[in-house]
């Protein structure tokens, strides 16, 4: 099938809903159909994903201010109502839908709106009870009857409370088909590239190798059993997606994780301690000729590594309950240490190292992590604390420096996370140094 959409813009607005994480997905959703796209985002939508991801995989420049002007001058809502093909705005809230019904201007994407006259589809994003509440059905009945958009109703399932119902975003093909009906055979509105948005350089990753280890490594204990833990992946596919939505070529180590892989990265599946270090020996370190030096340009070690095993392998026959049961367990190496060594000293290895330490409230044990093991930044986890970590969406983060320094992020999206680190990477490839 052609792609669909070859020749047009496409402005994506997206507002302020824990649903933006979705708005990359959008977008490479779109580009398969060979549109061009644009994005737009309200103050808000910023806190859930960066425009620097948005840039860079759009190459274009994101209009996140009202009053900000496009590189070369111009307006930048008034250069997109003008050129747009279609307007899409997804995911849109309930204070969104609620400023359009009422013909305000605070932002990007409303003031866009205002000024074109290009087809507008509209994907809501919220609770459930705020999509049936009464004002805002009667808001997202006029933008359809009075002001001829197309909705993209939300759908049924799992939300951000935790409860389920009809709120959450519908899915990427469903928004994207829309924007392909409410375009129809209608001529491309501006066909001069140079009058578009303009483009921008690839994204602060390109031509980067970056690896990746995400999920949690297991050990068996006999043919059924295994010694585990509660990683769910979520925070290393986050860093792996944004690190390729960034430009860098992937690789992504996967142990068991409970969400999907992305797409556009080369995975290597691995379940045990074992297995993870022989995936990351080929990925990282140089052959034993010594005739080349490893090719990655990072390492982000975020997958949660068994810190035990059974001492002498797993018993060759199915453990009994019969009687007591004693485990006896050894330590597992330290893989990043090992990896680090062979490397060579920081200050002259081409490969920057990035760990994560799980701790429980403080910093002091990853600090003490960061220094022992010679690495470039740790990332540190407070484990304990409800609602984020281990099998959440969301984390809070501690970026540790070799200078002492700490950045904050969160609580967030784990692609927001990733993301700040991503920033803190990106930085160290060009200075070389910890800032």
């Amino acid at each position: 099938m052609s792609a669909r959409l070859t020749g047009r813009l496409v402005v994506l607005g997206i507002t302020g809903s824990i649903a933006a994480f979705k708005a990359p997905e959008i977008v490479r959703s779109l580009r398969a159909e060979g549109a061009d796209v644009q994005v737009l985002m309200t103050p808000a939508a910023t806190r859930f994903v960066s425009p620097l991801t948005m840039r860079t995989l759009t190459g274009r420049a994101v209009d996140a201010d009202l009053l900000d002007l496009l590189p070369d001058g111009r307006i930048g809502h008034i250069v997109a109502a003008d050129s747009a093909d279609a307007i899409l705005v997804a995911p849109a809230t309930a204070q969104w839908i609620g400023a359009m019904a009422s013909g305000m201007a605070g932002d990007p994407v409303t003031a866009t709106c205002l000024a074109t006259t290009a087809p507008v589809v509209v994907a809501p994003a919220m609770d459930g009870e705020m999509w049936a509440h009464p004002a805002t059905q009667a808001n997202a009945r006029r933008l359809m009857e009075d002001f001829g958009y197309t909705l993209v109703e939300p759908v049924h399932g799992a939300l951000a409370s935790g409860s389920e119902g009809a709120g959450r975003l519908a899915e990427a093909s469903a928004i994207v088909a829309a924007v392909i009906a409410a375009i129809g055979a209608s001529p491309v509105r501006e066909p001069d590239a140079a009058r578009r948005p303009p483009v921008v350089p690839a994204g602060d990753l390109s031509g980067r190798r970056v690896v990746v280890t995400a999920g949690g490594t297991e050990e068996p204990i006999d043919a059924v059993r295994i010694l585990a833990n509660r990683s769910s992946g979520r925070q290393g596919i986050a860093l792996a997606e944004a690190a390729r939505d960034r430009g860098a070529d992937v690789l992504l180590i996967a142990a068991r994780v409970a969400v999907p892989l992305p797409e556009g990265v080369e995975i290597v599946r691995v379940a045990t301690v074992a297995e993870l270090s022989a995936a990351l020996d080929a990925a990282l370190l140089p052959p034993p000729d010594g005739r080349a030096t490893s090719s990655a340009d990072a390492l982000i070690a975020a997958a949660a590594v068994s810190d035990f095993r059974m001492r002498g392998g797993p018993s060759t026959e199915k453990l009994r309950r019969d009687g007591d049961l004693t485990l006896t367990l050894e330590p597992t190496p330290d893989l990043l240490a090992g990896i680090a060594k062979r490397l060579g000293a920081r200050a002259t290895r081409q490969t920057k190292l990035i760990g994560f330490s799980a701790e429980s409230g403080a910093t002091k044990r990853a600090a003490e992590k960061l220094k022992a093991k010679d690495l470039d930044l740790i990332v540190a986890n407070d484990v304990t604390a409800p609602g984020i970590g281990f099998e959440s969406a969301e984390n809070r983060a501690e970026i540790l420096d070799v200078d002492g320094g700490i950045s904050i992020v969160g609580p967030a999206p784990k692609r927001v996370v990733a993301d700040a680190i991503l920033d803190r990477l990106a930085a160290l490839l060009v200075t070389g140094g910890a800032r």
